[in-house]
């Protein structure tokens, strides 16, 4: 059990306004996500992080510790938020409201793009707001107050003073670097992105090919598979798997890439060609997840309409071989991030849905 900081007892004192939860062993674009905005709620609130360690954010409690924290509200405040995020963290926090009787209020975010099942679908139905990351989403689920997108911090992913500096300082071979990043499974369309580079790299020497993420062991057959397909090409040293990347040495990494490779089936939301624009970096996507609306009819890169390699292919040569668009939507890609998803944006969304809960709207 993790202990209770000397913060957390003096919080106990002062009651607590709001409690993040992050009920998940591994860190996935959901922990991605959460960590960005509870960096910032840190700032704003009496709150605390209950579960599994969230990078650069307050240190956690336990679920037994959020319990007990639960029993007595901040001063002004009728009730404590939880803000949930997945289905477990969704049963626990009904476990504080309902059977505990606790003087507690749920906040559910929801970014899926198709319906849930009956059990998720039940559990969303408890929540008192719903937070949607898009209009997709919020037609899907039950109590929604607000539509938030998330946002990405433009203060830990900004471009790079020298890219092509930053790139050498991430060790990998080449002279520009191209990358998807995410799970390592059919639905993030990794088998296209291979495809798509065995296809372009011949053609561009100096480039080298990135696969940044993990395979759970349901999907080690898969990358194998593919480590297959690379070996026959040939191209063993270009196209690289470096598995997970510490959420600490991302901004780094990304910085010193030159494109942004997203090709997914499927895509709830997705935040890493967010992180990738605030660091200058121009995007090639399917047309999935919120990709479109990142992009910005093809300001910041190019969306093509389905996972194909063909046309992935196609797309990031017609950007690579023309430095000047490639610096342009380099650019453009900073602006959108900035000026449409940054972090405080969806911090401001968020707030907003809590004031009603606490009463104060």
């Amino acid at each position: 059990m993790t202990r209770l900081r000397d913060d957390s007892l003096q919080t106990m004192g002062n009651g607590t306004e709001l409690i993040v939860t992050n009920m998940h062993r591994n860190f996935t674009g959901v922990s991605a996500t959460a960590a960005a905005v509870v960096r910032k709620q840190a700032e704003r609130y009496k709150m605390q992080l209950a579960g599994g360690i969230l990078p650069q954010c307050p240190e956690p409690i336990s679920f037994r510790q959020a319990l007990k924290l639960s029993r007595q509200p901040a001063e002004g405040r009728k009730h404590v938020l939880w803000h949930v995020r997945r289905n477990n963290e969704m049963r626990a926090a009904l476990w504080a409201r309902d059977v505990l009787r606790l003087p507690v209020r749920i906040v559910f975010t929801s970014s899926a793009q198709r319906r849930h099942s009956f059990f998720p679908r039940w559990l969303i139905s408890r929540m008192d707001a719903v937070i949607a990351t898009t209009q997709e989403a919020a037609a899907l689920v039950p109590n929604v107050r607000a539509v938030v997108h998330h946002g990405v911090d433009t203060d830990r992913f900004r471009p790079p003073q020298d890219r092509d500096t930053a790139w050498r300082q991430t060790g990998y071979p080449g002279r520009l670097g191209i990358a998807t990043i995410g799970r390592i499974r059919p639905e993030k369309g990794t088998d296209v992105f291979v495809d798509a580079m065995i296809r372009l790299l011949p053609d561009i020497p100096d480039a080298t090919a990135l696969i940044v993420g993990k395979a759970m062991a349901a999907h080690r057959p898969f990358k194998t598979e593919l480590q297959g397909r690379i070996e026959a090409a040939g191209l063993s040293q270009r196209i690289i798997f470096t598995d997970e990347v510490a959420a600490a040495n991302l901004p780094g990494l990304v910085a010193g890439l030159s494109l942004l490779v997203a090709a997914p089936r499927y895509e709830g939301y997705g935040m890493t060609p967010l992180e990738a624009m605030a660091s200058g970096v121009p995007i090639v996507a399917t047309d999935a997840g919120f990709f479109s609306s990142f992009i910005g009819d093809n300001k910041a890169g190019v969306v093509v309409e389905k996972p194909d390699a063909e046309d992935l292919t196609a797309a990031a040569r017609s950007l690579l071989d023309n430095p000047m668009e490639l610096a342009l939507k380099s650019s453009n890609a900073r602006n959108r991030a900035v000026e449409n998803f940054a972090i405080k944006g969806e911090v401001d969304g968020i707030h907003e849905v809590y004031e009603e809960l606490w009463g104060n709207r």
